[in-house]
């Protein structure tokens, strides 16, 4: 049986934010283009709008790519009703939360232009509303987050230049743990 290890996984996601290379701002910017993109544009062409805007705006390539992995193929059951839903109190929509749930399904489930296109003007706008309005609270914080996290790792760095970030052990054998080694003494 394959585990999931939670932190093995934070762990592995720190190291790519904090070992990036560039200033702690190169950083920092990656992430809040993927942020920014990963909550306004579907998840179908996110990386396509993500990593060219890494480009033109001289920021992290990996950050911008990792930055959007927050609407992936398990959040977006969750996110997209409820940006959806917000976005319609935004517009003054008529819909409620059963009819943005029942028109997100096609797009939540097989994630294509054509089922975005399928969910109609009104649905759409929400969409964008409310995903805007994500992207205003989240960008802002994950480019201060990731900047402060930089910063200070690289300031730790500096004072314990020997320090090597280690990752919990991850077993083949899956949920089973590895005997201690015998230590005794062999007679």
């Amino acid at each position: 049986m394959i585990r999931f290890n939670f932190k093995r996984r934070f762990l592995w996601l720190y190291a790519k934010i904090v070992k990036g290379s560039g200033t702690p701002q190169y950083i920092a910017r990656g992430w809040a283009i993927g942020a920014f993109v990963g909550s306004v544009v579907p998840i179908f062409c996110q990386l396509v709008i993500s990593i060219p805007l890494a480009f033109l705006l001289r920021a992290s390539k990996i950050g911008a790519t990792l930055g959007t992995f927050h609407t992936n193929p398990v959040t977006v059951v969750f996110i997209y009703p409820v940006q959806c839903w917000v976005g319609n109190r935004i517009i003054g929509g008529s819909l409620n939360w059963n009819d943005l749930v029942a028109a997100t399904h096609g797009l939540v489930v097989r994630h294509t232009y054509q089922e975005f296109i399928h969910l109609g003007t009104e649905v759409i706008l929400s969409f964008f509303a409310g995903g805007l309005l994500m992207a205003c609270i989240l960008t802002p914080a994950v480019y201060v987050a990731v900047l402060m996290m930089v910063r200070r790792y690289r300031r730790f760095r500096e004072l314990h230049p020997d320090f090597r970030m280690r990752f919990p052990h991850h077993h083949a054998g899956g949920d089973s743990v590895p005997a201690e080694p015998d230590r005794r003494r062999k007679q």
